[in-house]
């Protein structure tokens, strides 16, 4: 297991807990148990009837992962919505909006929007797929508004322990270097729900790493970069063999760290909290290299003037055929 790189503060902390092997998790164990009664119970309590389930009108694919952090759901997200689309289908986006303000009713995010207000993910989905995306913390009422702008399929991310929502086809994104840490459920590890969770979902994505039997091998690479105001692209391998100073405000920061090493930039990382900002004016100015970041952390930025170039990763993922055979033919299935 690749330990996690530096990371600010508590999230550091419990990083290194929950990846490092420390054996200061098992003094958590006790809270552990606690959590399991209360996110079993709560799982159990939809399972039997006594907490409502809903049922939308329309297919819902849900898309999430059993650890905390990030293991490329966004991404997957953004793949079955281009998926759906190519099919003929009218696909939408549901989202908490983590990151954002939390408005009382949905919202429908705009390709203008700040992130500051929506979620950088909601936004960069929004953004990248061009379809409609709502967010809101109850992804029922989100999918209903969704709805109303005339989608046939709504895809809700990071909604697998979202039990109100019914769902027609659960995907799990897993890191295929990290896969489950310690395998400790919450704080002592860094599971939401117990490994058995994944024996229940319909397929099993596994982003870098290996592969196990059943599971599917994603893979994500840099294509190009652009720069930050739009202005300029170029391939990866202009930088390459020189220092770069990296923003990844994202759960796993070290995976785009490597793909940039792969690439043979020499990377300086700077610690960014998930979903969190820098000063970047202040930045580009101090910089004397040049700055690269990912595109979620992109969208929370105005373009800089003055000081250092700031480049943009595009991201690339690969997914093989037989995930999206699987999930058309499921689709089929249930409008026949």
């Amino acid at each position: 297991m690749t330990p996690p790189d530096p990371a600010p503060g508590l999230e550091g902390w419990l990083q290194a807990l929950w990846y490092g092997g420390s054996p200061l998790a098992w003094l958590l164990l006790p809270f552990a148990g606690l959590f399991a009664l209360v996110t079993g119970g709560r799982r159990l309590a939809y399972r039997a009837g006594w907490f409502r389930v809903h049922r939308l009108p329309v297919p819902v694919i849900v898309v999430g992962n059993v650890t905390v952090g990030g293991t490329g759901k966004t991404p997957v997200t953004g793949w079955l919505a281009g998926l759906c689309r190519e099919a003929g289908l009218r696909p939408g986006i549901v989202s908490r909006g983590y990151g954002g303000r939390p408005s009382p009713a949905p919202r429908l995010v705009g390709a203008d929007d700040d992130a500051a207000e929506v979620g950088d993910e909601p936004l960069l989905l929004r953004r990248q797929t061009g379809v409609p995306v709502c967010v809101h913390p109850d992804r029922v009422a989100a999918g209903r508004r969704l709805i109303e702008e005339g989608v046939n399929v709504v895809i809700a991310d990071d909604g697998l322990q979202h039990y109100r929502l019914h769902r027609d086809l659960e995907i799990a994104v897993l890191d295929g270097e990290r896969r489950l840490g310690n395998g400790f459920l919450l704080p002592a590890g860094p599971l939401r729900e117990g490994a058995s969770r994944l024996r229940g979902v319909d397929l099993v994505l596994v982003n870098g790493g290996h592969a196990e039997e059943g599971e599917f091998a994603l893979h994500s690479w840099i294509g190009r970069l652009r720069a930050l105001d739009g202005s300029a692209h170029c391939a990866l391998d202009v930088l390459r063999g020189q220092d770069v100073r990296v923003v990844a405000g994202i759960g796993n920061p070290g995976r785009f760290h490597a793909q940039l090493a792969a690439a043979g930039l020499r990377v300086e990382p700077l610690a960014v909290p998930d979903h969190g900002r820098v000063d970047l004016p202040a930045l580009a100015r101090a910089s004397r290299v040049p700055i690269v970041m990912t595109e979620k952390d992109a969208v929370k930025y105005r373009p800089v003037h003055g000081g250092c170039p700031v480049w943009v990763a595009e991201l690339e993922l690969g997914v093989p055929d037989a995930v999206g055979a699987r999930v058309l033919d499921r689709l089929r299935g249930l409008n026949e």
